[in-house]
């Protein structure tokens, strides 16, 4: 049996399970007018799908759980927005994206204070290891994506962590597609320049 190459933990997509659209768009309703239980439901239905996104953006997972909060948290207000045009789940990932700019920072500020937390360099395991190294180039990517800015940084993740397009990631985001190909075109060379040094 070949072994097929496998994309590091941190990066794996998580595939959202087929949800009954007019089921979530009557919770959406009982949401906008204010029923907590269709809330409830729609949390435990997408929570896990958001909060996989959330990790990716943030690296961070304490962070990430603040943001699925505010998400949910947001939902009532935002969903008179949804017009069914994309799934629910692409409709969340939208709001946290647009909600993500001070977890962002926060998440940035725990790992800062972290690094100046250890007093003496971790040398690596005697035994390099395929674990190791796969680990060590998730803590080197996360490292360079906090050098990205916000909007650099959402366009990186949606477009090549998400696997979504530039038109998609453009109606999500509310900004022109050109704007997102631009972001992701400089996201893309920080990171190279980022990446191409020593660990």
């Amino acid at each position: 049996m070949t072994d097929t190459p496998r994309d590091p933990p941190a990066l794996r997509l998580v595939s959202p399970a087929p949800r009954d659209t007019t089921t979530e768009q009557r919770l959406l309703a009982a949401v906008v007018e204010g029923d907590s239980s269709a809330l409830g439901e729609l949390y435990d239905a997408h929570h896990e799908g958001v909060r996989a996104f959330a990790v990716r953006l943030l690296g961070d997972a304490s962070v990430a759980e603040d943001l699925v909060q505010d998400v949910f948290l947001a939902l009532p207000s935002a969903a008179a927005r949804y017009r069914g045009e994309s799934s629910l789940r692409t409709f969340l990932i939208a709001i946290s994206a647009n909600l993500s700019r001070n977890h962002v920072r926060a998440a940035v500020r725990r790992r800062a204070m972290a690094a100046r937390a250890a007093a003496e360099p971790v040398e690596p395991p005697a035994r390099p290891d395929e674990a190791w190294e796969r680990a060590e180039l998730a803590h080197r990517l996360q490292r360079a994506l906090d050098q990205l800015s916000i909007d650099h940084r959402v366009a990186f993740a949606l477009c090549e962590i998400e696997e979504r397009s530039s038109p998609e990631v453009a109606r999500m985001i509310g900004v022109p597609e050109a704007t997102v190909r631009t972001r992701l075109f400089h996201a893309k060379k920080r990171l190279r320049e980022l990446l191409g040094g020593a660990p």
